[in-house]
């Protein structure tokens, strides 16, 4: 079963993170795109109608996850696995210091 996230840009909801058997994808939200002035969440994933792939996890995505003891407080409190880098991205990057978050679909109500 694959494992998605809801990607955020200044607290609106700009697309969707997918984990599936063949690696990742991300698209923007129809929505964020009819807005009149979208901005990509990263320059590395430029605005697009077109869903991006990737056999490993985004570079962008994967920069966000935290590193030293921030990781080590995720590992420990709530038994995350260090390997599992999509587990630590939902998991610890809801409140980032950039404007990007991430939250995972089960965490919300489907809007």
């Amino acid at each position: 079963m694959a494992r998605q996230a809801k990607i955020y840009f200044q607290d609106q909801l700009a697309g969707y993170l997918v984990e599936g058997d063949d690696g990742y994808s991300y698209s923007y939200d129809t929505k964020y795109l009819e807005k009149s002035n979208p901005k990509p969440v990263s320059l590395t994933l430029p605005i697009s109608e077109n869903t991006y792939h990737s056999k490993v996890l985004f570079p962008f995505f994967d920069g966000l996850i935290p590193e030293g003891w921030l990781l080590e407080i995720g590992e420990k409190h709530w038994k995350l696995n260090p390997r599992d880098r999509f587990e630590l991205l939902i998991n610890l990057c809801r409140d980032t210091i950039g404007a990007v978050s991430v939250h995972p679909m089960e965490a919300e109500n489907y809007d």
